[in-house]
Parts: C-alpha cells; structure tokens; sequence
C-alpha cells in the first residue's frame, strides 16, 4: 500500500471529532465548577465574616483541596475525560495536574519522585506568578512616583 492510499484510509478510519458536544461539555462542567466555587466563597461570607475581596485567598485554596483530594481517589480523572477542558481550565485543573504528578511518580520515592516531580508543574506556575506580580508593582509603582496614578 502506498502512502496516498494510506492517507485515504486513515482520513475514513479515523473518527470525527465532536467539537460541538466537546464545547459544550467544556463550557457546563467549567460554569458548574465555578459555581461550586461561589458557593465557597458564600460560604466563608456567610460563616466566617470574610468580605467579597478577603474570601477569594480561602476559596481558591479550597477549591485546590477538593481537586486534589477528588484526583487522589481517583474521581477527578472521571470527570476530567467527561468535561476535557472544563475540568482544566478553572483552578481545579491545577491542583489535579499537581497531585496527578505526585501520584505518578511516587515509585521513584517521596524526595525526588514526588516531591521534585510534583514541583516541576507548580514551581513553574508560582515562578510566573511571583514574577508577574513583582512586574505589576514595580510598574505601579513607578506611576505613582510620577503622579500618573494615587496610591
């Protein structure tokens, strides 16, 4: 078989990807994992005093929590194939894709398979975050010192 017929073959073999389902899908499991995660931020509102602006800290370290610990028993992945991007997207995504490295690589043992596998993902994340702070501030900075702006 030569490769134009190949090509032919494989085009009808392989299955039509169903964009319309996928996006879909992406966009309620998304919507329905953020609103889990007003329900959070309600929640340490309602119970814990905490205004709209204060609650945001709390309720992304637990949204990360429920991510984490619904990939440690083996839920998330489930529901990540279901909603593909949707599961990814929200900060969900991040804890998932943290725990997921630890948990694959926990054979190698804690100090260099979990640890230094799990911090290849998040150390990334945290470096641009930090760097992506200190550049906002510096340029905040810098048009406060010439007037443009008020602290």
């Amino acid at each position: 078989m030569d490769e134009k017929k190949y090509q032919q073959l494989e085009q009808q073999l392989t299955p039509k990807p169903a964009y319309l389902k996928n996006c879909l899908a992406a966009f309620i499991t998304g919507g329905f994992v953020c609103l889990i995660g007003q329900f959070v931020a309600l929640f340490y509102i309602t119970f814990f005093d905490f205004t709209e602006r204060t609650a945001s800290n709390p309720t992304v370290a637990t949204m990360i929590f429920f991510a984490m610990l619904l990939t440690g028993f083996g839920v998330y992945k489930k529901f990540a194939q279901f909603a593909g991007a949707g599961s990814a997207v929200p900060i969900t995504g991040f804890g998932n894709a943290v725990v997921s490295s630890a948990i694959e690589h926990r054979s190698e043992g804690y100090v260099l398979g979990v640890g230094g596998n799990m911090f290849k993902l998040a150390g990334s994340v945290i470096l641009y975050g930090v760097f992506s702070a200190f550049a906002v501030a510096l340029i905040k900075s810098i048009l406060v010192a010439l007037g443009v702006i008020s602290w």
